[in-house]
């Protein structure tokens, strides 16, 4: 594969690369190298699947269309399994908020910041559909009852039978049913990129840039929201989330008009959905990967859950009494929660 990678590079740039380093994973089957040599320096992609390479390139021809700034693909090996792409460095915006997150302290430029960033999903959303065919997302082309019911019955196998805790299944998947119509009864002819959080956004000469876009598909406005203002580890305070909402909300206005109680309810149920996932993704990576920084992460996560379920209990009476229950385990137990 290194050899493929200096291939590429020679035929891009018509000399040898100087080095050729891997860049550390972020738990996909991806692989990504820095690629550097006299004339410039890039990533190569290195990917286990080609619809998902071809998924990846052809938005990111549409978010350029879009005036979207995300890595520009500068080439594309003939099997197409490997592209080599813009180098935009190694500062994301989580890791630039990390003092920030340990203080619970956001500054004025942290809020301008994570605002512009959220002003800009409206664009990507309405935007990127004219110029991208939903045919081509992987692995599915939309957000539907089915995947919904991957992604909590991720959440039941990874994380609740991953910690031994005992349930009743049919309580549960009736309370799944009911939770998968509420969340698709809204239109959802828009793009949703689905992994849209501060891990995925690079900072480069202080502008915000967007990656791992791959698993985009069509899907409701709500969830990418919920992904960005609810990511756990992010820790944002309450009053940092109502400024990012409001960013999104007068952003959105030029596309589409959405009374605001409407959309704070979406919003609640959304964030109550990608924290079920996410528990899914902690429970395995934690508990069977045995990797401490998710399973420390779970505390904060259920008391998130908890505190937001309060709005759905007579919708989901049997998660929330599960929810309240499981938190209150000693192995999930965590001095340091912090309210929303």
């Amino acid at each position: 594969m290194i050899e493929k990678i200096k291939d590429l590079y020679r035929n891009c740039f018509g000399c040898e690369p100087l080095a050729v380093v891997k860049l550390t994973g972020d738990g996909s089957n991806r692989s990504y190298y820095r690629v550097t040599g006299e004339k410039s320096s890039v990533i190569a992609a290195v990917g286990t699947s080609l619809e998902e390479n071809r998924a990846f390139v052809s938005l990111a021809e549409a978010f350029e269309k879009s005036s979207v700034n995300v890595p520009k693909v500068i080439a594309l090996s003939g099997d197409g399994m490997c592209y080599l792409q813009e180098d935009l460095g190694d500062k994301t915006l989580f890791a630039s908020l990390k003092e920030s997150r340990e203080k619970g302290e956001f500054s004025p430029d942290d809020i301008a910041l994570l605002c512009s960033v959220m002003s800009q999903l409206p664009h990507m959303q309405f935007k990127v559909p004219e110029y991208f065919d939903f045919s081509l997302c992987y692995p599915v082309s939309e957000f539907n009852e089915r995947t919904v019911m991957w992604d909590l019955n991720y959440f039941k196998y990874c994380f609740l039978k991953g910690a031994g805790i005992e349930f009743n299944e049919g309580y549960l998947e009736d309370e799944f049913v009911r939770l998968a119509k509420m969340l698709l009864d809204d239109d959802n002819n828009t793009f949703m990129y689905r992994d849209f959080q501060s891990r995925n956004v690079m900072l480069k000469d202080g502008l915000p840039y967007f990656i791992d876009f791959q698993g985009g598909r069509r899907g409701p406005i709500y969830y990418d929201v919920a992904s960005f203002v609810g990511q756990s580890r992010a820790k944002y305070p309450s009053s940092v989330v109502e400024r990012m909402v409001d960013a999104y909300l007068q952003s959105l206005s030029q596309y589409r008009v959405v009374a605001k109680p409407h959309f704070m309810k979406m919003l609640s149920l959304f964030r109550v959905f990608r924290l079920l996932q996410n528990l899914g993704t902690y429970g395995y990576r934690g508990l069977f990967e045995r990797k401490k920084a998710f399973v420390e992460t779970i505390p904060g996560a259920l008391h998130q859950l908890h505190q937001l379920l309060g709005e759905f209990a007579s919708d989901f009476p049997y998660i929330t009494e599960l929810i309240c229950n499981v938190k209150e385990l000693p192995l999930f137990k965590h001095s340091d929660i912090k309210e929303l």
